[in-house]
């Protein structure tokens, strides 16, 4: 079953990036702790679901014992939802997702094991094209700057610091999901029930601590009712969640780099509703990144 969740989890979390960016704002400072607090608040709001609804017995010492992922993904999230403010969803989305890549060479360092050829070709595959699809999307955007001229507009401008903002999100990511492998596959640190609730009972807390430095602190006006896209982006984000757990706790290695495919359903989405073209090497980087999902789940029935 770890490659439908895997698929899930790739179909959420391609939707939830159109609605990040739409939800960034270049001209809000706090935009991506607006995201933030919206993302804890409806991870919250699931995780209180899921416990009664399944008779889960929390132990708040999980939270504590599960920090150091968590620490790693809010990070790596809220890095991201800065960086949207100044660069390109076409263009962030596939450099954050190169972690796939690197998490899959960190948990195979630390945890060597045989792959078949079918698993280290679909891993291939996929890495390569979002790969691709990075180093694509930055010459085409590039080139597009110098084009039309409007450097000038911070939302739009390539810049060292804008990149780097993907870029710290791929590295903090890859160290999330890496120890992720670690507490759920290889190790069994934790149970996959465990493991969800204090993910999402941590962004809880800082959505509450956020929203408590927005209003009181910063004296920001901010009604989390009045925020359908963010909300939106947070519903996504919560269901990519849900069975990214499962997805990792079942086969770590081959899953990340799956999932980090995510990006080519933002790349595809921000097309559509962002009124932007696909070239023919999108499509090209696109289909290489599908026939290595196909790889994988036919592998999953070898």
């Amino acid at each position: 079953m770890w490659f439908l969740f895997a698929l899930l989890t790739t179909l959420s979390w391609g939707a939830a990036d159109l609605f990040y960016k739409k939800g960034s704002d270049s001209n809000d400072k706090y935009s991506h702790i607006k995201i933030g607090i919206m993302v804890g608040i409806v991870m919250g709001i699931h995780g209180i679901l899921y416990m009664i609804t399944n008779g889960i017995a929390f132990v708040p010492l999980d939270i504590v014992k599960y920090l150091p992922v968590s620490f790693f993904y809010i990070l790596s999230m809220l890095i991201g939802y800065l960086g949207l403010r100044y660069i390109e969803l076409s263009i962030s989305s596939p450099v954050q997702n190169s972690s796939g890549a690197i998490t899959a060479i960190a948990l195979l360092i630390l945890f060597p094991e045989q792959l078949r050829v079918i698993d280290i070709t679909g891993i291939l595959l996929i890495t390569g094209g979002v790969v691709g699809l990075a180093i694509l999307e930055k010459k085409l955007q590039d080139e597009a700057l110098k084009a039309e001229n409007v450097a000038v507009d911070p939302k739009y401008q390539i810049s060292f610091l804008a990149i780097t903002f993907p870029i710290l999100y791929a590295v903090l990511d890859a160290a999330g999901t890496a120890a992720d492998g670690i507490y759920l596959d290889k190790l069994s640190l934790i149970s996959e029930d465990a493991a969800l609730l204090a993910y999402e009972f941590t962004w809880l807390i800082y959505a509450i601590i956020s929203w408590i430095f927005l209003s009181v602190i910063k004296k920001q006006k901010f009604n989390v009712l009045k925020e359908p896209v963010r909300l939106s982006a947070a519903v996504f984000e919560t269901i990519g969640q849900f069975f990214y757990v499962f997805a990792i706790s079942n086969n770590a290695v081959v899953s990340a780099p799956m999932i980090a495919s995510y990006s080519i359903v933002s790349v595809i989405l921000s097309r559509i509703f962002l009124k932007e073209k696909l070239s023919k090497q999108h499509y090209i980087l696109i289909v290489i990144v599908m026939i290595g999902i196909i790889v994988l789940g036919v592998a999953e029935e070898l």
